[in-house]
């Protein structure tokens, strides 16, 4: 029964996304009807990784105080139409364009179907329409941007937002796409990472940490010992809502990027994906009650996004048991991370970077571990077999390379751009402002007028006796 609804879904959106009149007169052809399955295939694909900026906005929302709620979920509105524009205009080109090995130099302003030949060496394997093509690296690079964007939670300006994110969308994702994904140098030498490990959530979350640095802590994160004090979100249901809605959307985000359910190579791509996640979960938990006496649900949730984001580049080259493995790692050691990172610094509201950039981290050196080779070859993916499986320290070396040298040129750019914005605009809103909150001081109203009404009058009360 499941079948016959996935089936009847797919042949809608084809006939949505590949009309009828594309069609042959004399009516559909194998290939015409392969075309607008994988299409149909990559469109779905596309809503689900777009719906994953509704569990963005839920995690985050619930992630901070309620006086900023509104304020961080309608930012992820803001970034989501900035990644929009940006990359249509530019960063579609600069990351699929044929180029040379740094950057794409053809397809500007993205004008349709007509235009395949300017992205034919990076996705001319497929014959999805590029106009699919298009909106599925546009979500990839929403997704990124979100990520950057939730490290600066509950304190800078909403200016920063629009800025920075116009450029990381054209100059700074792009990039790093285009090694990876669309022919460049990582790409050449035999690069591994199916869905983004690195491109997606080691690029975002590099930003995010540089951006979370130097726009220093929130006001009474850290008491006068230097300790960290617990500024817990706001709303809890919220965030595991979120994540519920993450993971769904993971199943597009992974599985999606095969581009075709033909073969039925995607199935495999969703297994590993999802017992990841679980174990991620569960190890967190774990950990958390280790190390806290009490199991912690953030922990827990967080742990899930880490192992997702872990299995996002290792998905399609690894054997399910040893993406348990790569899950139980990922939860564990975001967990560690997290408390580590926090201990020594860094106010990290939504800890962007255990779960992105360190869980990224790991997700890329995995295959160099774990690579099946005999997925490879039945596959026609790219790179050697993992260390595990007789191909020595090969992959791994490459893996590793790609992840430093991806690290560094985001770290570099994000520091630039970032501290050429707080000498001439300011990263961070005023003392004042943070105290009363980002929902009244940028937007003039709260996300919770009535709740936040209560709190002012029995303030007021408070400072009237």
């Amino acid at each position: 029964m499941k079948r016959k609804w996935l089936c009847f879904i797919l042949a809608m959106i084809t006939l949505m996304v590949y009309p009828v009149s594309a069609f042959a007169a004399d009516g559909p052809t194998t290939p015409d009807l392969q075309i607008g399955l994988d299409t149909a295939f990559t469109f779905l694909a596309f809503i689900l990784v777009f719906f994953m900026q509704a569990g963005f906005a839920l995690l985050e929302a619930g992630s901070v105080r309620m006086k900023n709620a509104g304020h961080v979920a309608g930012k992820t509105v803001l970034t989501l139409a900035i990644a929009s524009l940006c990359f249509w205009a530019v960063g579609f080109a600069f990351g699929f364009g044929n180029g040379n090995d740094f950057f794409g130099t053809t397809g500007f302003m993205y004008s349709g179907d007509s235009m395949v030949k300017d992205f034919a060496d990076a996705l001319g394997f497929s014959d999805v329409t590029t106009n699919v093509k298009f909106l599925f690296q546009l979500a990839f690079a929403a997704v990124s941007l979100a990520i950057v964007s939730g490290g600066m939670a509950e304190r800078a300006k909403l200016s920063v937002y629009i800025i920075f994110g116009i450029l990381f969308s054209v100059f700074i994702y792009p990039v790093v796409a285009h090694w990876v994904w669309g022919g460049g140098w990582l790409a050449d030498l035999g690069m591994q990472d199916y869905a983004g490990s690195t491109v997606v959530h080691l690029t975002g979350a590099t930003a995010a940490v540089v951006a979370t640095i130097l726009l220093k802590p929130r006001l009474g994160k850290f008491n006068k010992e230097g300790k960290p004090v617990i500024i817990p979100g706001h709303n809890q249901v919220f965030t595991v809502l979120g994540v519920i809605i993450l993971w769904f959307g993971w199943f597009g985000f992974n599985p999606g990027s095969a581009l075709s359910p033909m073969g039925g190579f995607f199935g495999h791509v969703a297994l590993t994906t999802n017992i990841a996640a679980a174990a991620g979960g569960l190890a967190a938990l774990i950990a958390s009650w280790l190390y806290f006496g009490k199991s912690d649900i953030p922990a827990m949730l967080n742990g899930v996004l880490a192992a997702l984001v872990a299995i996002t580049g290792a998905c399609a080259f690894v054997e399910p048991w040893a993406a348990v493995i790569i899950g139980l790692v990922a939860g564990a050691f975001t967990f560690m991370t997290s408390q580590w990172l926090e201990r020594a610094g860094l106010d990290d509201p939504i800890y962007a970077f255990s779960v992105h950039g360190i869980a990224g981290m790991w997700g890329a050196v995995s295959t160099g571990l774990f690579a099946d080779p005999d997925l490879i070859e039945a596959n026609a993916l790219v790179g050697k077999a993992g260390l595990f499986y007789g191909g020595g320290f090969h992959q791994l070396g490459i893996q590793l390379l790609g992840v430093a040298g991806s690290f560094a040129f985001v770290a570099v750019l994000s520091f630039v751009f970032l501290y050429i914005i707080k000498v001439v605009n300011g990263l961070r809103v005023t003392e004042e402002e943070e105290l009363m909150g980002l929902d009244l001081s940028e937007h003039g109203t709260y996300g919770y007028p009535e709740q936040m009404k209560l709190v002012t009058d029995s303030e007021s009360k408070t400072l009237g006796n």
